[in-house]
């Protein structure tokens, strides 16, 4: 069974363990089957590339790997780094900041 992720597509999220410890980028993809994100700008590792057309050129690339989602942290505009929640608005659900309330 798949678990629900409270990180999603766009999300401005930050590392909070690993080599790229600090580092803050957007979400480019989230794999639920392997509880992993994509970051961009993060997690940078170079990749062999085979030459698949007369055009494309294969050689060495630098692509973003996958992070393990416990390892990233969603980031408040308020409050930097930080938990998320969830509260009714409406007949909405909406997460929000655990520690200033704001909703994200």
């Amino acid at each position: 069974m798949l678990k629900k992720s409270k990180i999603h597509k766009n999300d401005t999220v930050q590392v909070i363990a690993g080599k790229d410890k600090g580092k803050r980028g957007s979400v480019v993809s989230v794999n639920l089957k392997k509880e992993t994100v994509i970051v961009s700008g993060v997690n940078i590792v170079k990749k062999a590339m085979r030459k698949k057309s007369q055009q494309d050129q294969g050689g060495i690339a630098e692509i973003e790997a996958p992070l393990n989602i416990s390892n990233v942290a969603i980031v408040c505009k308020k409050c930097g780094p930080t938990k998320i929640g969830y509260k009714i608005d409406g007949d909405k659900k909406v997460r929000v900041c655990r520690k200033c309330g704001d909703i994200l």
